[in-house]
């Protein structure tokens, strides 16, 4: 057992499942956890170019959602302002990364990093605002601090 404050994942090898268990919609809803989310997301951005992130992370995460039973409504499942802040997050840390970097270190060193906890959008929005329905269904930007301010 850890006293870790996130669960790193053990290798390559999990991440890809995660990552592409998501995309097929083949991940069991138990597995989409935060660090699920993270990994699948930096996993997207870092090793397949051929998915745009910016134009389908909001389909391949609803439609993922809806597979195991979930709903994309203005109370849950899918939040396009969360999303978009980790999106941002990560590439930031991708960028100060080192080339040849095995995946799994790269994501674990996001998932210890402040951009890998849970409160980190709370860095640049008013809970008010992150909470908000419009920030659920659509982007709305920060209005605290721009995503470079704390990355």
């Amino acid at each position: 057992m850890t006293d870790l404050p996130y669960r790193p994942f053990a290798d390559d090898a999990a991440i890809h499942h995660v990552g592409e268990g998501l995309l097929a919609r083949t991940l069991p809803r138990e597995e989409w956890t935060h660090e699920a989310h993270l990994g699948a997301t930096l996993w997207l951005l870092r090793d397949r170019p051929d998915v745009n992130v910016d134009a389908e992370i909001a389909t391949i995460i609803s439609r993922y959602n809806e597979s195991v039973g979930g709903v994309n409504d203005a109370t849950q499942g899918y939040h396009d302002s969360i999303t978009r802040a980790y999106v941002a997050g990560i590439r930031e840390h991708l960028a100060k990364r080192p080339d040849g970097e095995p995946l799994v270190a790269a994501v674990n060193a996001l998932l210890a990093s402040p951009a890998g906890r849970r409160e980190w959008p709370l860095r640049f929005y008013s809970r008010e605002l992150l909470f908000s329905v419009d920030a659920r269904l659509n982007f709305v930007p920060p209005d605290l601090a721009p995503f470079s301010a704390a990355c």
